[in-house]
């Protein structure tokens, strides 16, 4: 398999050396490249300063996505007029030539010729130009600029830390339908079980369900989120509690969520396919006048699972309106989101390896194990610039309320005859408020540059937790029954235990944070921040009335450099620190002992490279170390007291190439091998075990081919080595390679069909678990068609 990888990037490297050569546009000189589609209806923040007319068109293309050039031939003015607040791309442009002799015309959706004017006018009006899915080349899969990284607009190449982003593109193309999808082309990221009802990624050995975000905002309850409302995903890897706060130990998963543009937006697109799946999401949008526009996203499926007797069905919907005036643009929405599905833990193990049985096999009852959420999730971000201060507020108010019972395996017989099952159910009801400001300010000019970023964060988090045990026939807390025949439906008595969770839990953050981007000359950047935060956690019990509270005062600092041998590559280092507080990342209890406990700590080291081959292709590589420390262990000469002297390491490498390979073909590729292991005994292991759900090696590779302009298709191959289910490492999951493959048609110029066939070959295979005995199996060969309609 890594032979086929390399033979991909080969491929890659060259064809789009020779796309390059062969494309140079003639007697044109490029100012800036970017791949983002064009958009010239779409408002940006400018804040571009008076400064050599080059330097400034360089700014505006890479904020705008939009390729500038200069045609040959005439004096370049010493300046261009400085351009501030929320405009258009030609708005902008239009005041940015104000006065010094040129012209610009749009040759195209996405590229801008700069030439001297015709006349003695300073300069000519621009035409406004509607780019419109029709119209411009098709959208691509790479990803050029980041503003979660760094809480500032920056483009992806000069953040020293790995990024992988999975567009909107790539998502439609190959019919994803969850976040464990999105995971199986992100690099060093795998997506556990989940007990069946929540996101458990493993990103560089560290496990969570908590590290999750919304544009940047902290989006931590348990639950199995959805695409449909989605721009694109960004998996930024290694601790980042600069930006994110706590937790994000191996990093973190952020949701660009899709807003109201002035972009008019027409689509519906219904789905159909094996087990019954069905599905259809629409998505409207369009401006209203100069300071609205709206837009709206829903989604509704009713499917079922291919495990006997299993079901999902939910639906959301997200309204999302942007205003703008003069100096402030507001962004507002709001998302309902419903989620009611089986709970499916999969299957046990025996004799070290997944049970041989049918994939399609129920263990447990399918009628009892149920999950269900309904979240509501309000925001709002503010936007404005007094002189060259920019400043943003965000906030977010949501409230989750999640149920989810199960009844499940927890183990054989060492005969193999008989599982063994229990049972148990848990509620929580969650609500949060979020607010985070950030002032940025640019100093200098020229060849040295600071971008200042100073912030705060604000947040308040209140969860009722519930959980009871189930005892089969109101007396016993497991049964055993047959292997050969374990769906049942027993009689289960749910109550509480003694140490179950029926408790209140208020967590409270209040952060402070500075960050310098520096640009020393065209050649170095560097970054450095650090961040305060004061965690205040308080528990109380309901049963007895008692209360615990615990505070932490947790400094989390970042540095990195970047080196730029060219424009389009850079070469970097980063160094950053992330903390846990003991409580862990769902705060869900405080006892006396891990009351008094510190933080865990998480410190990254890497170093990696990236490079634009050609402005829609992109290359990157990374290579890090991750040590996790202040780790829970027993005493070793005390058992019944709790040191902090686990350790863990983590260490890998990773390869990723995106994009545009030629104007037919694109590809999204990655590559990653990894250990994580354990250094010194922790409460769950003892030294030199491995993680569980860190695959040594796994390939992603994606490949989607135009025939013709009505039609493509699309192969893809998910392949990855074999990996512990649990921390005592006595059970395997054994290695797969998956393949896929799709096809496109353009019926009309609004309506498109899509076909795509996930695990092509019928492999039997077993992504993933959640423990030794809840194994996933992989799903036989399935079919999903769909039909795009986009007026």
């Amino acid at each position: 398999m890594r032979h086929l990888l390399l033979v991909a990037l080969a491929g890659a490297l060259g064809a789009s050396a020779a796309a390059a050569q062969s494309s140079a546009p003639i007697g044109l000189r490029p100012i800036a490249l970017s791949t983002t589609r064009g958009d010239t209806t779409r408002v940006y923040r400018f804040d571009i300063t008076a400064q050599p007319l080059l330097d400034a068109l360089a700014h505006f293309g890479r904020l705008t996505g939009l390729r500038v050039e200069l045609a040959d031939g005439g004096a370049v003015p010493r300046n261009a007029t400085a351009v501030s607040g929320y405009l258009t791309a030609p708005a902008a442009l239009r005041a940015l030539l104000v006065g010094t002799g040129f012209e610009a015309r749009f040759v195209d959706a996405e590229t801008v010729v700069i030439s001297a004017a015709s006349s003695d006018a300073a300069t000519q009006a621009l035409a406004p130009v509607v780019v419109t899915a029709n119209s411009a080349r098709r959208a691509r899969y790479t990803a050029r600029r980041t503003t979660s990284a760094t809480r500032t607009d920056a483009q992806l190449r000069d953040v020293p830390q790995a990024i992988s982003a999975v567009s909107r593109e790539l998502i439609a193309d190959q019919a994803m339908q969850s976040m464990a999808d999105v995971a199986r082309y992100v690099p060093g990221v795998s997506m556990g079980q989940g007990e069946g009802h929540r996101d458990a990624p493993t990103i560089r050995g560290i496990s969570s369900t908590a590290d999750f975000f919304a544009d940047g905002v902290r989006d931590d309850a348990q639950y199995l989120r959805d695409l449909y409302n989605v721009e694109r995903v960004e998996a930024l890897k290694g601790p980042n509690a600069m930006v994110f706060g706590r937790g994000g130990g191996g990093g973190v998963i952020n949701r660009v969520m899709k807003e109201a543009q002035w972009l008019p937006t027409r689509s519906l697109t219904v789905e159909g396919g094996s087990f019954e799946h069905r599905r259809a999401t629409l998505d409207v949008g369009d401006g209203f006048g100069p300071s609205l526009a709206a837009r709206l996203n829903a989604m509704a499926e009713d499917s079922r699972q291919f495990r006997d007797a299993t079901d999902l069905e939910r639906h959301g919907v997200t309204p999302t309106a942007t205003i703008l005036s003069r100096d402030m643009l507001v962004h507002v929405g709001y998302e309902y989101f419903a989620d009611r599905r089986t709970v499916n833990r999969g299957i046990p193990s025996f004799e070290g390896a997944p049970a041989p049985t049918d994939i399609r096999t129920f263990f447990g009852d399918p009628a009892a194990s149920r999950s269900r959420l309904v979240m509501h999730a309000g925001s709002a971000t503010i936007d404005r610039t007094w002189g060259g201060v920019s400043v943003r507020n965000r906030t977010r108010l949501v409230r989750y309320d999640k149920f989810y019972q199960n009844v499940f395996p927890d183990g054989m017989s060492s005969a193999g005859t008989d599982v063994t099952l229990r049972a148990y159910n848990n509620a929580t009801d969650r609500r949060s408020l979020f607010n985070q400001t950030d002032a940025t300010y640019t100093l200098g000019a020229g060849r040295i540059r600071n971008t200042v970023l100073a912030g705060v964060e604000l947040s308040r988090q209140r969860s009722d937790n519930y959980r009871n045990t189930g005892y089969f026939d109101g007396t016993m807390t497991s049964i055993s029954v047959p292997f050969e025949s374990p769906t049942v439906s027993p009689i289960v008595e749910y109550r509480q235990g003694g140490t179950e969770a029926n408790n209140r839990v208020d967590a409270n953050v209040a952060a402070i944070y500075l960050q310098d981007q520096i640009a020393l000359g065209s050649r170095w950047h560097a970054i450095l921040g650090v961040r305060y935060d004061h965690f205040d956690l308080g528990v109380h019990d309901n049963r007895t009335g008692s209360d615990l509270a615990r505070v932490d005062e947790m400094i989390s600092p970042r540095a990195g450099l970047v080196f730029k041998p060219a424009e389009s590559m850079s070469l970097y280092g980063t160094y950053s620190v992330s903390h846990l507080p003991s409580a862990g990342d769902q705060f869900a209890s405080l006892t006396p002992t891990t009351r008094a406990l510190e933080p865990e700590g998480f410190t990254n080291r890497e170093l990696g490279v990236k490079w634009d081959i050609r402005p829609d292709l992109s290359l990157t590589g990374a290579w890090y170390r991750l040590d996790r420390t202040n780790t829970s262990a027993p005493d070793p000469d005390d058992a019944t007291r709790i040191v902090q002297t686990g350790r863990q390491r983590s260490t890998g490498f990773e390869i990723a190439v995106t994009g545009n390979v030629t104007n037919a073909w694109q590809v999204a590729a990655g590559f990653a091998a990894q250990e994580a292991r354990i250094t010194s005994r922790t409460a769950e292991a003892a030294a030199g075990a491995i993680v569980p759900l860190v695959p040594r090696q796994t390939l992603s590779l994606w490949n989607r081919y135009q025939i013709i302009r009505r039609a493509g298709v699309g192969l893809g191959i998910v392949h990855q080595t074999r990996m512990f289910a649990a921390i005592d490492n006595s059970v395997t999951l054994p290695g797969f390679t998956r393949v896929d493959a799709a096809a496109f048609v353009t019926i009309t110029e609004s309506l498109r069909a899509q076909l795509n066939v996930e695990n092509v070959l019928d492999e039997r295979y077993y992504p993933t678990s959640h423990g030794n005995n809840n194994i996933a199996p992989g799903a036989p060969r399935t079919l999903r068609f769909s039909l795009a309609v986009t007026p």
